[in-house]
């Protein structure tokens, strides 16, 4: 397990990201909060000096299982339990939903939860599964963010593409009514199946933007340019990553039934953006992965908007 990973489980199949502890069956949330390490709370507490002067506008966020300091935070900010965010989750998605993975990052500083939707889409001959990503934090330097992120089940790509025609993200930040923030996020994510019918469609079309080899290679340059003053170890680098890329594209044993065209590009560049290791590996780098599944992947969404301008 990472560095950076304090508790987490996973659910039969190590998932994309591959983080976690593997049970058989994926968990209602009930469970699931127990097996994720995170049945715990957060209690504030005003801070003081060591000579005891009380720090005025700032309170201590403080896990209460072992008393460890979770951040500083001011005193408009609003806590969001562990068991609040299943609970909205729970909510949000409704009967059937099950969760495939869900922990901690840097000492219970950061959370999430990974729940799978009941529904499964066919589009385009692949049959595509969508996710809810709820992330939060708790130690004041990030907002609460919840996503959807449709996944290629066959080879475990996100297609998380930023569409214009339709939301897949929702955030805001730990003040004011979070209740009322939570129902507005609720009323964005609902609508699961028109993100997945506009992911549909831009599949459609992507299928019809029929490309050369020439063509590939051009994009997959436009992808990664080399820019002048770079040294020749950087040079290096970069001509091993389009190799990589070119690699997905012709030689994938799961996209040999797809045809030369755009949809088959945006597989290729998501299966590398999803699954290649980096040139210089951090500790923390499948979490920074992870953590882009909720943001979006800013090589997927150029490959895909490249092509939507062809």
């Amino acid at each position: 397990m990472s560095a950076n990973v304090e508790t987490m489980f996973y659910t039969r199949v190590t998932p994309w990201h591959d983080l976690g502890t593997r049970v058989e069956e994926a968990p209602g949330s009930k469970e699931a909060l127990a097996l994720a390490g995170l049945d715990w709370k957060v209690v504030q507490k005003p801070i003081v000096t060591e000579d005891g002067l009380p720090v005025n506008g700032f309170k201590a966020n403080i896990r209460d299982r072992d008393s460890q300091v979770l951040g500083v935070v001011t005193n408009r900010y609003k806590v969001v339990q562990n068991e609040d965010a299943f609970a909205f989750t729970d909510k949000l998605l409704g009967e059937g939903v099950t969760y495939e993975t869900a922990g901690s990052l840097q000492d219970g500083r950061r959370t999430w939860i990974l729940a799978k939707l009941p529904q499964r889409y066919i589009i385009s001959g692949d049959e595509i599964t969508p996710y809810l990503v709820f992330m939060n934090s708790h130690d004041g330097t990030g907002a609460i963010k919840a996503a959807m992120t449709p996944v290629r089940v066959v080879c475990q790509n996100t297609l998380n593409l930023a569409l214009s025609t339709a939301k897949r993200s929702w955030s805001t930040n730990h003040t004011g009514d979070i209740k009322g923030k939570l129902e507005d996020a609720r009323n964005t994510l609902l609508y699961a199946d028109r993100y997945m019918g506009e992911l549909g469609k831009a599949i459609d079309r992507l299928q019809q933007v029929r490309l050369s080899d020439q063509k590939v290679y051009e994009y997959i340059n436009a992808l990664f340019p080399l820019m002048d003053g770079i040294t020749e170890q950087q040079k290096k680098n970069l001509l091993r990553l389009k190799e990589e890329v070119k690699t997905r594209y012709f030689d994938a044993p799961d996209l040999q039934h797809v045809g030369k065209n755009g949809y088959r590009f945006v597989n290729a560049v998501s299966d590398f953006a999803t699954h290649t290791k980096p040139l210089r590996a951090r500790s923390n780098y499948r979490e920074s992965l992870f953590a882009r599944t909720v943001d979006g992947n800013a090589l997927i969404d150029r490959a895909y908007q490249m092509l939507w301008a062809a």
